[in-house]
């Protein structure tokens, strides 16, 4: 199932809405990209959903709740993926492939 926050989270002038599955996370870019979602709006465990497309993905079938609710359902599926215990990955930009290899 897919789930959604209602749009308040303010961001370069727009609001916005979490979007998670508790199902899988392929479950989420599926539906993520049926929505017309960029890949970019992926952070960890959930997409950033401009409030434009929030109607649009209650339509599609996504369920409105609460922030929190969106929290205790990934940790419930084993989704959770908080920031702190994230690792980020090493920069691999060519520029700075460059610079390391000169040393």
């Amino acid at each position: 199932m897919l789930y959604l926050d209602t749009p308040g989270w303010p961001w370069r002038g727009r609001l916005w809405s979490h979007l998670i599955s508790d199902v899988s996370l392929a479950e989420l870019h599926a539906f993520a990209e049926m929505l017309g979602v960029p890949r970019r709006g992926f952070d960890r465990d959930h997409y950033d959903i401009p409030a434009e497309r929030f109607a649009a993905a209650v339509w599609l079938g996504a369920r409105v709740v609460p922030s929190r609710e969106l929290v205790r359902l990934l940790r419930a599926a084993g989704l959770r993926r908080p920031k702190h215990l994230v690792r980020s990955a090493p920069d691999r930009t060519p520029a700075r492939s460059a610079r390391s290899a000169r040393g």
